[in-house]
């Protein structure tokens, strides 16, 4: 028996620290890990001792005779990497062994942001002993795009905020919701009560199209439709038109998949998830039967990762629709499935999805390579998108899409662009508007300044991929403590709290969160759903400062 990683793959590399006879691939020093959709165990090397399963924090890991049918494929996918990535001699892990720290007190860090980048910074932060973090988020909740992005049906992947709950118990830990960074407290005032500040703020904004009737009634950025979804505080009041037949989503990536899936899955699988209870209600009374994702590129470039694509093919009572004729491969294309197991994996179920019926009655998700949106039709509301042929042409060593002057008209009533993330600046730090992002290098920004996750890179990779990233970030700031570069700050733990309860007596701290916490696992146990989201912002403060001033009435009591 060998132990196999499946679709939920998190990309955070814990497994491979773990695995006693280095068998599972690409780890964070090969070239490969960079941009792999997921990782791999070598079959063949495995020793089915678990210590993977053990370390994976998104429950990705299980024996071979433990797949259900849907993840039985994993299997064949993990190893099959090996048929082209034979196991190096000699390999182990690199395990870096830090310079013994300076005594120059205790280090205070701020980290702006909750989501996994914030989160893997203080994890990475707290393996020292002279550390104090304070985590700061505008938002009543923590946890980013892990609780706000990732879709209700994928749970193992939310399973990750088990292992940053963990640093949250820490005496050193504080956190500080509901508290916006130039609203509440200042940059500056940040750089005055620590030592350093890390941004990751993660990338909160959307690309637009640039097209005409892009702003009509009826096309929504898919980000606004995974927070509604996902019972985010800033959309759950928002409002989008399913009483059409088709849906059309302008990209085919991760977020697309996850669109398109909630969309057209059955109705009461998703309620047994998290999913916002406005979001369930409203999917109920939908009229959507068919969402057709546009892809400018052909099928070996999509933008989706295998894993997801492959997961479409076990939804009930939905087909996933290609035309064969979308599948003709241009020479470099071929050249690359011939190259490259992920893209020809990628060639591979696209053609297995094109062979198989399209049976009646049954809900459509439905592929179009090779086309654009040129224009949104409609006057006072959207009612289909022009779409344009296009084709990949060689364009200095790269290929790109060209338009064809090949049109076709889609009727649609409700259209979601899908095309990625882009960073939003923050009052009093440096950002580069043509990129989305804040400048650095290896995560530094200026004295006492650093940034990590899609604030730092752009809005790429997978929750793990985070892990990286800050290990880098704080690495740098760490050598900058130890060498003396960092400024003293002039107020400490307490001075901020004082500040903050001026400024901001309504925030929520650990304790508020855990309340909230609480309050939805306990609506949702009694529903058979992990959790029922509370939605209302006020209503989240109101929840997260009530278990606050427990505490403190306490005291006073005494």
């Amino acid at each position: 028996m060998a132990y196999v990683i499946t679709q939920t793959c998190c990309n955070d590399a814990s497994c491979v620290a773990v695995c006693p006879v280095n068998c599972i691939h690409p780890s964070p020093d090969e070239p490969e890990f960079a941009t792999a959709e997921m990782l791999h165990i070598d079959p063949q090397t495995c020793i089915d001792c678990g210590a993977c399963a053990d370390a994976c924090p998104v429950e990705a890991i299980l024996p071979d005779d433990k797949l259900r049918p849907s993840q039985a494929r994993f299997a064949e996918i993990n190893a099959a990497w090996y048929e082209n990535h034979p196991m190096p001699e000699g390999w182990q892990p690199l395990v870096p062994t830090p310079a013994p720290p300076r005594d120059r007190g205790t280090l205070r860090v701020a980290i702006v942001g909750a989501g996994p980048a914030a989160c893997y910074a203080a994890q990475e932060l707290l393996e020292r002993s002279d550390v104090e973090v304070e985590m700061f988020d505008r938002l009543p909740t923590p946890f980013g795009l892990v609780r706000a992005g990732v879709a209700p049906d994928h749970p193992g992947t939310k399973a990750v905020t088990e292992s940053f709950e963990r640093s949250f118990r820490r005496e050193e830990f504080a956190l500080h919701l509901a508290t916006e960074i130039g609203r509440d407290i200042t940059h500056a005032e940040l750089l005055d009560h620590h030592h350093a500040v890390i941004y990751a703020t993660g990338a909160s904004s959307d690309r637009r199209l640039g097209i005409a009737g892009e702003d009509l009634p009826g096309s929504h950025a898919a980000t606004e439709f995974v927070a509604w979804y996902n019972g985010h505080p800033d959309h759950a009041g928002q409002a989008f038109d399913l009483s059409g037949e088709r849906a059309v989503i302008i990209g085919n990536g991760n977020v697309a998949l996850d669109v398109a899936r909630i969309l057209t899955m059955d109705v009461g699988e998703l309620a047994c998830t998290d999913i916002a209870d406005h979001a369930l209600k409203a999917l109920r009374k939908s009229n959507i039967r068919e969402v057709v994702l546009l892809g400018r590129r052909g099928p070996a470039q999509a933008a989706y990762s295998n894993p997801e694509f492959l997961a479409l093919g076990d939804l009930t009572g939905v087909d996933v629709v290609v035309d064969e004729e979308d599948l003709e491969l241009d020479p470099v294309s071929a050249g690359a499935v011939e190259e490259d197991p992920a893209t020809a994996l990628r060639v591979r179920l696209a053609r297995e999805y094109a062979g198989r019926p399209v049976r009646p009655g049954h809900r459509r998700i439905v592929f179009r390579y090779l086309a654009a949106p040129s224009e949104l039709l409609g006057d006072d509301h959207v009612t289909g998108v022009r779409v344009e042929r296009t084709e990949l042409v060689d364009d200095g060593g790269r290929l790109a899409a060209h338009p064809t002057g090949r049109f076709e008209d889609l009727p649609a009533t409700l259209v979601l662009r899908s095309i990625g993330y882009r960073g939003v600046p923050v009052p009093g730090v440096p950002f580069d508007d043509a990129r989305g992002v804040v400048p650095n290098t290896g995560g530094r920004v200026d004295t006492g300044v650093y940034v990590t996750g899609w604030a730092k890179r752009g809005p790429s990779g997978v929750i793990g991929t985070n892990k990286g990233c800050a290990k880098e970030t704080v690495a740098a700031l760490l050598a900058d403590f130890d060498s003396g570069a960092l400024a003293a700050p002039r107020g400490d733990r307490d001075a901020l709290n004082r500040l903050l309860a001026q400024r901001r007596p309504d925030r929520v701290d650990l304790d508020g969160w855990k309340a909230i916490d609480t309050a939805e696992r306990r609506a949702g146990h009694a529903q058979g759903r992990p959790r029922v989201k509370i939605t209302d912002r006020e209503a989240l403060v109101e929840l997260g400062r009530r278990r606050r001033r427990l505490p403190l009435l306490a005291s006073l009591r005494r």
